[in-house]
């Protein structure tokens, strides 16, 4: 049986991944997000690059926890019209060579135009994209034609599940927030072209729009590693490739997933350092926010499948429904940080008053 809060989640991934994008072409997935804080009474708006923050407080002399996500996905940003039925196309995003096959099928943006992938045309991943017959519309940019969104077997398959599972269970969180009436500060700031080095994210954290106090929480679907299993709960991601993370702000979401499971013995977590990737915590922590991180486990990063095939990527259900309850939870006890932060230490001053009775003697 399916919860409240994963037919919500599994609500918001839908109307979410059905909307095509690519880095610097995230429009569509915007306006969708737009619609559903509308729709929820959610208050949101948008910095002058095209971020999306969606803000919930209730609580006023709380310190803000903030939950960063990016809503663009590896794509083609269309170049130039080279004849009546092609294009040369730039691919933006992390995906090797091996991939690009030609024929393979893209769907050109907008009017979701079928069209196949051509020769590449010099290193900086340009290639030649084409369709079978003259189209009246100037195509902007291509993805994958992949299916946009299915649920089977427990798992979410789509070609965009990094990085929009995530931002459907931020939209989920607010909105669990908002129903229990929760006293919160809580900031979902949903960032653009992540795929080519956390553009949005940087020119946010450089604005100053965001509290200079926050905890942020950034949030990824992330390639599974060795030490981490799809399935078996919601991952705090300690490190990516380029950093370690905080240490107080992630002891905090490890103190939290604890009390979590006590409450509900269903609740799985994981804590791993997740290095096949940098993630956007790294670019907040770097212009001095405190940053931790948390993710699930996805199948097909970046859409590549076994023998260099382009298939939609996947996550688990009860792993993004996990993360939505850890984000909850942790939203509610931002008001306790410090008592959660420094259960260790208090433990270890225990320990260390007994050690040195020892000692002594």
């Amino acid at each position: 049986m399916i919860s409240p809060n994963a037919r919500t989640l599994l609500a918001m991934a839908g109307r979410l991944m059905k909307r095509p994008a690519a880095p610097y072409h995230e429009a569509a997935v915007r306006d969708e997000i737009r619609d559903i804080c509308s729709e929820n009474g959610l208050n949101f708006e948008l910095d002058r690059f095209g971020n999306v923050l969606v803000r919930r407080r209730t609580g006023d002399a709380l310190r803000p926890l903030v939950l960063a996500a990016h809503m663009d996905h590896p794509g083609f940003e269309v170049l130039r019209k080279t004849t009546d039925r092609r294009w040369r196309a730039r691919f933006l995003g992390g995906v090797p060579d091996q991939y690009f096959r030609p024929g393979t099928p893209l769907r050109l943006m907008p009017g979701a135009i079928p069209a196949k992938l051509g020769r590449r045309k010099d290193k900086d991943k340009i290639f030649e994209i084409s369709v079978a017959s003259r189209i009246a519309a100037e195509p902007v940019f291509a993805v994958w034609e992949l299916d946009d969104f299915s649920f089977r077997g427990g798992r979410i398959h789509g070609r965009s599940c990094d990085d929009l599972i995530v931002v459907a269970c931020i939209l989920t969180t607010l909105i669990e927030l908002k129903r229990s009436r929760a006293k919160v500060n809580v900031i979902g700031a949903i960032s653009r072209a992540e795929e080519v080095g956390f553009h949005g994210a940087l020119a946010l954290a450089a604005s100053h729009s965001l509290p200079k106090n926050a905890l942020i929480v950034s949030l990824e679907t992330s390639r599974e590693l060795p030490g981490v299993t799809m399935g078996e709960g919601v991952i705090i991601r300690v490190g990516d490739r380029t950093s370690i993370f905080d240490s107080d702000g992630t002891r905090f979401l490890s103190e939290v997933a604890n009390q979590v499971k006590t409450a509900n013995k269903s609740f799985q977590f994981q804590r791993a350092l997740m290095s096949g990737g940098t993630c956007e915590a790294t670019a907040y922590q770097e212009f001095g926010y405190q940053s931790a991180a948390v993710c699930v486990a996805l199948g097909n990063y970046h859409n590549c499948a076994d023998r260099n095939r382009i298939e939609a990527e996947f996550v688990n259900i009860a792993d993004a429904r996990g993360m939505v309850e850890l984000l909850v939870a942790a939203s509610r006890q931002m008001k306790s940080y410090p008592k959660f932060v420094n259960k260790l230490r208090e433990r270890l001053k225990t320990m260390r008053r007994e050690a040195e009775k020892k000692l002594r003697k």
